[in-house]
């Protein structure tokens, strides 16, 4: 066998043959050459068959696959990691792409630099259907190193990803032996990111390394439309629930652990389904708010509410708003 590469680009696809040739060919015009490129179509039927089998005739680093049937999102995704020999892992999905030239070295030399990181990940940009520019999301600010407990805390804080989606990152492959959890749809991203960051810290690029397309047949405007976000929010915080509760050290800080309690437990009371394993992990949340105090957070939600659904539509439309370059 070969040497490994250093990094395996991994990327799955489904049903996105007019984005395809544009993500892999951010790839291959990479300046850091040392990297495999496993291509795995999901049973797509959509004619992303034979352009994944054309670019792996023209070019050996390229390893294509095309499914027998279709395993799904989150099934193809650890298809592929199991697949990977590099040292470090970059996704990019089928309908995103890289946004230089120098991202998989830049990412790569993040995570070469710091033994304790495990995680890389870049501002990015936010495109269209036509690739246009529509945006420029960075949550972390300027470029340099976060302890990785303090990312995973905002993260469930906010109850957010924070870090960014899977075509934004590089990890070092030996810490995501675990896998993306199939349980999860809507926040899998995020949970995997939180997993590799209780092993180690993250190092953040401020540069836009990487590009996120936003479409309406992008399996997150699938997931919203399904309203799986409360559900799998209550799973990650119970998952993550110490981490959580170790930052409340103060008494404003034990409050306001208990009011996210609250918050994830009324909205998935509100629109979760009512299974034991749901209930179960709602009496674990309910167990961490004192009696007393359920009311008057109920109290304050109802008030708040219109505000926090006001902020929320005014970033909305921030974000829709058209970059000028």
């Amino acid at each position: 066998m070969s040497r490994p590469p250093r990094i395996s680009v991994l990327l799955p696809t489904h049903r996105f043959a007019r984005f395809l040739p544009e993500a892999i060919d951010s790839v291959l015009s990479q300046d850091f050459e040392d990297f495999e490129l496993l291509i795995s179509d999901d049973a797509s039927g959509d004619g992303s068959a034979d352009i994944v089998h054309d670019y792996a005739k023209r070019d050996p680093r390229i390893r294509a696959h095309v499914q027998a049937g279709n395993l799904g999102m989150v099934p193809n995704w650890n298809w592929c990691l199991g697949q990977a020999r590099g040292e470090h892992v970059k996704f990019v999905f089928g309908d995103d792409r890289l946004a230089s030239r120098h991202t998989l070295g830049r990412l790569a030399a993040l995570l070469d630099q710091d033994t304790a990181v495990v995680l890389a990940a870049s501002a990015r940009l936010v495109i269209d259907e036509g690739s246009r520019v529509i945006g420029r999301w960075n949550d972390l600010g300027a470029s340099g190193r976060r302890r990785g407990l303090d990312v995973v805390r905002r993260a469930l804080w906010e109850d957010r990803n924070v870090i960014g989606e899977p075509s934004c990152v590089m990890f070092r492959r030996a810490a995501a032996a675990r896998g993306f959890d199939p349980r999860l749809r809507q926040v899998v991203d995020m949970e995997m990111w939180l997993h590799l960051l209780m092993k180690g810290d993250l190092a953040f690029d401020s540069e836009e390394l990487c590009s996120f397309r936003r479409h309406p047949g992008q399996q997150s405007a699938a997931n919203k439309s399904r309203r799986l976000g409360p559900t799998e929010s209550l799973i990650v915080t119970v998952r993550y629930l110490d981490v959580l509760a170790g930052a409340a050290r103060s008494w404003r800080g034990r409050i306001a652990f208990q009011n996210i309690c609250h918050r994830r437990l009324y909205y998935s009371r509100k629109h979760s389904p009512r299974t034991a394993e749901i209930e179960r992990l709602e009496a674990i949340l309910a167990a961490r708010i004192p009696p007393v105090r359920a009311g008057a957070f109920l109290f304050w939600h109802r008030l708040s509410k219109p505000f926090l659904n006001l902020g929320r539509s005014l970033r909305g439309l921030f974000l829709r708003k058209p970059s000028k370059t």
